[in-house]
């Protein structure tokens, strides 16, 4: 989801948590700076609800919870909350604060043209500093795409790219099984159209 900057004047974490109980409006905090929120358009909308259901199946009676957009993350104490598209937690912790999740194993953010650039660059350098993240997936509004960065057993990042129309968004320890076709069904994003190579 996009954002659009609040202010240039710096917040102490009490006063953006003062700031987030009186708000309609949600924001991000990242080291004293606060970020409204601006509205999803309702494709963006559509592609987090159907990731949420897919993994709300596959998870149910796992011990784990499924969350979309209004949860906050704790980044880092104190220093940076952000609200992603839809997270996942199985930490018991985690159930214990009804605002917040710090144990997390996956982070989809759906991309907007204003904050693409952004999620798949400094946001996801600072998710990987959460040491129970195993799971980043990023999709896309404007085709069939979906770009899913998984940890590794030594704390490598795999990328794998799903864009073909036949492909299945598969996390078996997440016992996700999600076919593009059903990621991307009631919304209006057409399928990756490749232009062929000129001769």
């Amino acid at each position: 989801m996009g954002h659009a900057e609040l202010q240039t004047r710096r917040y102490t974490a009490e006063e953006y948590f003062a700031l987030e109980a009186a708000s309609e409006v949600r924001h991000e905090y990242f080291d004293g700076e606060i970020f409204a929120m601006a509205g999803a358009s309702k494709s963006h909308n559509l592609l987090a609800q159907n990731v949420a259901s897919g993994l709300r199946g596959g998870l149910r009676g796992k011990g784990c919870q499924v969350f979309m957009e209004d949860v906050r993350l704790v980044v880092k104490e104190n220093n940076h909350y952000a609200y992603p598209d839809v997270l996942v937690s199985c930490d018991p912790d985690d159930r214990r604060d009804p605002y917040l999740v710090r144990q997390l194993v996956l982070i989809v953010e759906v991309l907007s043209p204003s904050t693409a650039e952004y999620d798949r660059t400094e946001k996801f350098a600072q998710y990987q500093k959460l040491p129970s993240l195993r799971h980043y997936l990023l999709v896309s509004q404007t085709a069939w795409v979906v770009e899913w960065f998984r940890r590794d057993e030594v704390g490598q990042w795999i990328y794998t790219l799903l864009s073909e129309p036949t492909d299945v968004l598969e996390i078996p320890d997440l016992g996700l099984h999600l076919p593009l076709a059903e990621l991307y069904d009631d919304t209006d994003v057409a399928p990756l159209r490749v232009a062929p190579l000129a001769q």
